[in-house]
């Protein structure tokens, strides 16, 4: 179509990226091309293989006539990275990769450059403490979050420099269909039905549906207040990890079957185990402050988090069990 704008994706075979195509693919008034590592079919003008992330990946054939990057791809968070470095290799994808894209962009003539990035850079939890928000200084516990907060870094200052508007957005834990690592263990955990000790954990966590999340990125391509801005999005419904088991036991038409185990026990059998982390995750806070995102761009989540879950719960039924 004549008049269109074109954004080139990257991530799109991702669990975020995949959903963002899906919508960006329904609206008019966009061209989509996807900058895939290596085309499973045949390459189109739409799909295009660039090979692997890093400091050197050649852009050049994909990034003629966009007018936005959504950059989505990166070296996701591992609990068990087995490399010798982590911080090494997330670097190379998530900070040089990045960087390297956005310098290249920058020269095409993009206009705008969306960074999805991760609550990570703020940190692990908020236990005792405020909600985080986007005034607050960043604190990555890890070395994904170190990474994500370097690209962040470094996306300003190319912004400054080059004039041409940067948008981070850092979301909490994305749930929905096809979610993959910890919340798919722990829907598998909840479809056996067997009672679980979490009966007294009333902690408070944000998180975002993903759709929720995928509508915030689109709102945020040619909104004029985004420009420059650093959000953090969630579904303004903080739970605890008992509401979670019950909402998504209740949604597979289970007894939600929770025992009312303390809290400190909990923590000490995490100590006794060497699972403290994986404990303080669990029945730890880690709350996000979106009024932002809302008041800012005028933003209100179409999705509950009662109807997240439902369909999170019936894509796992059709698929994952």
């Amino acid at each position: 179509m004549p008049n269109q704008k074109v954004i080139l994706l990257t991530g799109s075979t991702g669990f975020v990226g995949s959903a963002l195509l899906t919508e960006l693919k329904k609206l008019p008034d966009f061209r989509v091309v996807s900058a895939v590592r290596s085309a499973v079919a045949s390459v189109s003008d739409d799909v295009m293989a660039v090979g692997d992330i890093n400091g050197t990946t050649d852009y050049s054939a994909v990034l003629t006539g966009v007018d936005f990057v959504i950059h989505a791809a990166a070296r996701a968070h591992i609990m068990r990275d087995e490399v010798p470095d982590p911080l090494v290799e997330y670097r190379k994808v998530n900070v040089e990769g990045t960087l390297n894209l956005a310098r290249q962009a920058a020269s095409a003539g993009v206009k705008r450059f969306i960074y999805i990035s991760s609550i990570k850079v703020n940190g692990e939890s908020t236990t005792g403490l405020p909600a985080f928000t986007e005034a607050d200084a960043a604190a990555p516990d890890d070395t994904y979050g170190v990474s994500k907060q370097e690209a962040e870094d470094g996306l300003r200052l190319l912004g400054q420099k080059v004039g041409m508007e940067v948008v981070i957005i850092r979301p909490p834990l994305v749930y929905g269909s096809g979610v993959k690592a910890n919340f798919l263990s722990l829907m598998r955990l909840s479809a056996i039905g067997l009672p679980l000790p979490f009966g007294s954990v009333s902690n408070y966590r944000s998180m975002v549906y993903v759709e929720n999340l995928v509508d915030f990125i689109i709102r945020c391509i040619g909104h004029p207040l985004a420009a420059n801005q650093t959000f953090l999005v969630s579904d303004g419904e903080d739970v605890s990890l008992r509401q979670l088991i019950t909402e998504i036991r209740l949604a597979m038409g289970k007894s939600p079957a929770l025992l009312p185990v303390p809290v400190a026990l909990l923590r000490l059998l995490g100590k006794l185990t060497g699972k403290s982390g994986v404990v303080d995750r669990l029945v730890g806070d880690l709350q996000i402050d979106s009024s932002k995102a809302r008041n800012m761009l005028d933003w209100i989540p179409p999705y509950t988090f009662r109807q997240g879950i439902a369909e999170t719960v019936k894509n796992f039924n059709e698929r994952d069990r």
